[in-house]
């Protein structure tokens, strides 16, 4: 919509409200958990016996490797990570999720997340949460918050049994700000009216593609960059 003509008579528009919205890491921003780690943990915990005792060994075994490739790179992590899920049922997802919310992801939510999200939801914008966990694990905290939207990662499913691929793109740091612009483009959203809400630095490319950023409980690094862009700091815990 950038067409400038001099000499328009008829009255512009007024902006619809609804062109904004916001945008909310999970991790460390709404909950002090990890999310992925905690379903891990959580899945392996909460098999039968045999199939916890394999599970969780392999997933111990594993810890090393997810470590040293978190260290290298988010995506690479959350790909091995994925393949855990190999053979679970989605109906199984469902109910671990939900257990999941209630017995640790709500309990973690910061005290003032839900008035932060409140406040912004007042504003009009769409409330979207982005976040490397599987859209499945984090639909019950959506729904909680009264979230419209989930930008998460899907797992590929084939009979509803999950392959351990993920759907691409695999949502993780850096193509957090694409997936945003992409979500804005399909929605006719204004990026520039736009909010985000982030802790950690590894994810300032998504504040930085929005017009209204602000680091929530940051990390020592996005807490000084976001004092050099004048943006808002939130603390929450």
């Amino acid at each position: 919509m950038h067409a400038h003509h001099a000499h328009r008579t008829e009255p512009s528009p007024a902006p619809s409200p609804k062109r904004a919205a916001a945008f909310y890491d999970v991790d460390g921003t709404l909950v002090s958990t990890n999310v992925v780690h905690a379903f891990g943990y959580y899945a392996a915990n909460r098999g039968r016996i045999v199939e916890s005792a394999v599970r969780t060994a392999a997933i111990v075994a594993g810890i090393p490797l997810f470590w040293a490739a978190d260290q290298m790179s988010r995506a690479l992590f959350n790909e091995l990570f994925y393949k855990q899920y190999k053979g679970i049922s989605r109906d199984r997802l469902v109910a671990l999720s939900e257990e999941l919310f209630e017995k640790v992801l709500k309990p973690a939510i910061y005290p003032g997340a839900m008035d932060m999200v409140q406040r912004c939801r007042e504003t009009g914008a769409r409330q979207v949460i982005v976040t490397g966990a599987i859209d499945h694990t984090i639909l019950p905290l959506a729904r909680y918050f009264g979230m419209d939207d989930v930008i998460a990662n899907r797992l590929e499913f084939i009979d509803d049994i999950a392959t351990g691929r993920v759907i691409k793109p695999l949502i993780a740091g850096a193509t957090k700000a694409a997936a945003v612009r992409d979500y804005c483009a399909d929605n006719d959203l204004d990026l520039g009216q736009c909010w985000g809400f982030c802790d950690s630095y590894a994810d300032y490319s998504m504040l930085a593609v929005v017009g209204r950023p602000t680091a929530v409980n940051p990390d020592f690094r996005l807490k000084s960059f976001a004092r050099s862009h004048d943006w808002p700091v939130v603390d929450l815990r």
